[in-house]
């Protein structure tokens, strides 16, 4: 399947009104800062999951006309999904959470690695992308961080130069830190650890939301995200090269042919109603091409690459808007890139206060009806990199998406200018 060539002229702008009417109205009643944590699903998702549950709730691969028609649903949920990000069916595993497809990918891949052989993990990833790889430390594999810089949290590509090794087998990283916001480039680092003959995981939970996934254009191994912060149902999808997933150790039962990796990664067994919503996702993308562009890509991953252009254009004016805002106001630290730049950075924003709790903070902007949260947001080892060491309180994260408006963003830098 063809990459996208990201290079869109597009003189168009989000039609918000648009956006926003494909979701529940119930969704505006707040300024809504916590997509990070999980995106608003639009009407197409749900619809296609009370169909599935009203209609075709029984087992699928059955001959009789309600389990065909469930089979035909979750298969197009899966195959919609691979388009999506232009990966093919069979390299697409659908799961529970990102954390237990990291979780049973770092299983699966053990038994062919040799005691004494090293994964790389990033300081930067949120614990989804972590955990799993370092836990593989009681089994004989050896641990090397590769650190963030403690003032700006960036990752430094170069510092890999001098963590790669000939018994290198993983370098686990994220596309977008979820507490960082910086985008790392994937394509320039996936390069560099093939170079020397070792693998990538990349997680792609910070970004998914907001730019495509081009899995084969950046020649990643494996690529994890989570469709319920790209505006789905609560799912994890793991992509992997196929021979990848076919050489990993299967996780399932042991009838499944090595071939299955839908199974054999996947040890929980597919959620056949959610899956059968994810369609609901691209119903969504396909609705914006259609109202936004005059003559869209043939293809699914061109149509949803060209509503992606125009997202980020639009997340681009959100962050702009706020990051000036962050960087001169006296007394809050900004972690991350201080620009809205679309090339730089997701408009995910964390923050601290000098002299407060930032447990004090969200509570503050309830009479704005303004919905901000706080936490180590599954991230604390990073937090503890960048100095923020009470990790209960943890940091003040507003993170946007492409459904918020500038009204939105000037009431949240309104309310926290008076609160702080």
């Amino acid at each position: 399947m063809a990459s996208l060539d990201l290079d869109l002229d597009l003189d168009l702008d989000l039609d918000l009104d648009f956006v926003r009417a494909q979701f529940p109205a119930s969704c505006w009643a707040w300024a809504f800062f916590e997509s990070a944590g999980g995106s608003f699903v639009p009407n197409s998702v749900i619809e296609r999951i009370t169909a599935y549950m009203r209609e075709s709730q029984v087992q699928p691969a059955g001959a009789y006309p309600a389990s065909v028609l469930a089979t035909e649903r979750v298969n197009s949920g899966h195959r919609l999904m691979s388009e999506m990000i232009g990966a093919e069916v069979d390299e697409v595993v659908i799961a529970a959470s990102t954390s237990i497809n990291a979780y049973v990918l770092a299983h699966a891949l053990r038994p062919s690695w040799r005691d004494g052989d090293e994964v790389i993990v990033a300081m930067q990833n949120h614990e989804a992308n972590s955990g799993p790889w370092r836990r593989l430390a009681e089994t004989g594999i050896t641990v090397v961080d590769w650190p963030v810089d403690p003032v700006t949290g960036n990752l430094d590509p170069d510092l890999l130069d001098g963590l790669l090794s000939e018994r290198t087998r993983i370098v686990a990283f994220p596309h977008v830190s979820n507490i960082v916001g910086a985008i790392n480039d994937v394509a320039a680092i996936t390069k560099k650890v093939h170079d020397a003959g070792a693998q990538v995981v990349v997680d792609g939970v910070a970004y998914a939301p907001h730019r495509l996934v081009d899995v084969k254009a950046w020649n990643v191994d494996f690529y994890l995200f989570s469709f319920y912060k790209v505006f789905g149902p609560h799912m994890g999808c793991l992509y992997g090269k196929r021979q990848r997933l076919i050489e990993a150790t299967p996780q399932s039962h042991y009838f499944f042919d090595a071939a299955d990796t839908a199974h054999n990664l996947n040890p929980a067994g597919p959620n056949h109603e959610s899956i059968a919503a994810l369609a609901g996702i691209a119903d969504y993308f396909e609705a914006l091409a259609e109202h936004h562009l005059d003559a869209p890509p043939n293809d699914l991953l061109g149509r949803v690459g060209a509503v992606f252009a125009l997202i980020a254009d639009h997340e681009q004016l959100l962050a702009e808007r706020f990051a000036d805002f962050a960087a001169a106001k006296p007394g809050l630290r900004l972690i991350g890139p201080a620009v809205g730049d679309k090339t730089v950075r997701a408009p995910t924003f964390t923050f601290t206060v000098e002299g407060r709790a930032s447990a004090e903070i969200p509570p503050l902007l309830h009479d704005d009806r303004i919905a901000v949260a706080h936490g180590d947001f599954y991230a604390p080892r990073l937090l503890n990199a960048l100095g923020v060491t009470d990790t209960e309180n943890g940091v003040v994260r507003a993170s946007m998406a492409h459904y918020n408006t500038l009204g939105e963003v000037d009431r949240l830098i309104a309310a926290l200018d008076r609160v702080i």
